[in-house]
């Protein structure tokens, strides 16, 4: 498998004096920027690294932490790394993980060696963002999203795509078939009926017990990891992805990845998104599984391509 260097958000540090550079004046008071205090022995920034399927490229651009606040006045946190376009990517992460994910970090690398400007996010309860977590509550982080769009569109910026990983994949779509503002999203590895997998994870009897309890608590090697409530839990099975979809305008384009060998969401959900979304374009990665773990290189390949493609469409160039 290819090495794939990563740069973390250790690279930034806290400083009390923030300036703002003149291209992004307009973003908001929340936004910080980090840079070494004075008594800081200096560290070298390191490239970002990404063998992709022709050549090796490097690219190294400077990450800014920002923070917006959702409808509900919690912050949430994120990484923007700025190329300098105007336009911005929107990266959304999966169920309990976070804007650190592999594969939202890679995307992120590989969109800056395209020269196109990416945002990586927490959703409320998750990362560094405000908020504890809920399980469900789709449309809720649907409303986080439209509270980053909000941001960037406020900010003089053009949010050219959402690209959301597994439950993230879901929430890009919800975000479509409410607003219809954004007119590319890719769904990775997203669940087609959220009635499923359920069962994986609580047991056969969940909502037996649930129902008597009141809630399930999850726990991982004997510790603690969270609660699912009825209310959680019933959000999540009312979540209709169907009825969704048949809201989608006809000129968003969308697509669709999903690996093969997905052993937490089936690709066969792939297949269902496919048959009613009318303008979509689908594409399995072969051996892949949920997290695209051995093939990310060909994840972010497809990825970009499709931005490229559809931001050339929309400037009336050719992409190259």
């Amino acid at each position: 498998m290819d090495t794939l260097l990563q740069n973390a958000s250790s690279l930034f540090f806290t400083s009390s004096s923030i300036p703002i550079t003149p291209s992004l004046s307009k973003i908001s008071h929340f936004q910080v920027r980090f840079s070494a205090p004075s008594n800081h022995k200096p560290t070298t920034r390191r490239a970002f690294k990404l063998k992709m399927a022709s050549a090796t490229h490097t690219a190294a651009v400077e990450q800014q932490r920002v923070i917006i606040p959702n409808k509900h006045g919690e912050k949430l946190v994120g990484i923007l790394h700025d190329c300098g376009s105007r336009e911005v990517v929107i990266l959304c992460h999966g169920f309990r993980s976070s804007k650190e994910s592999t594969s939202l970090v890679n995307l992120a690398t590989a969109l800056e060696i395209a020269k196109i400007t990416s945002f990586r996010f927490d959703f409320t309860g998750n990362g560094e963002s405000d908020g504890s977590f809920q399980y469900g509550h789709y449309w809720r982080e649907a409303e986080d999203l439209h509270a980053v769009t909000q941001h960037f569109h406020q900010s003089n910026r053009v949010v050219s795509a959402i690209v959301g990983h597994s439950k993230g994949g879901g929430v890009v779509l919800l975000y479509t078939s409410k607003y219809h503002d954004i007119k590319t999203v890719i769904n990775l590895s997203g669940r087609y009926d959220l009635k499923t997998g359920i069962e994986e994870r609580l047991g056969k009897d969940y909502m037996e017990r649930i129902e008597k309890e009141g809630f399930i608590d999850l726990e991982k090697s004997g510790k603690f990891e969270y609660r699912v409530t009825l209310e959680g839990l019933l959000d999540r099975i009312n979540t209709n992805m169907y009825e969704a979809c048949l809201q989608i305008d006809k000129d968003c384009r969308v697509l669709i990845v999903h690996g093969s060998s997905d052993k937490v969401v089936p690709v066969e959900d792939a297949y269902k998104f496919a048959k009613i979304i009318p303008n979509h374009k689908l594409h399995i990665i072969e051996g892949g599984d949920h997290s695209f773990t051995n093939n990310q290189n060909q994840l972010a390949s497809v990825v970009v391509k499709f931005i490229k493609e559809t931001v050339s469409q929309d400037n009336g160039t050719t992409s190259s």
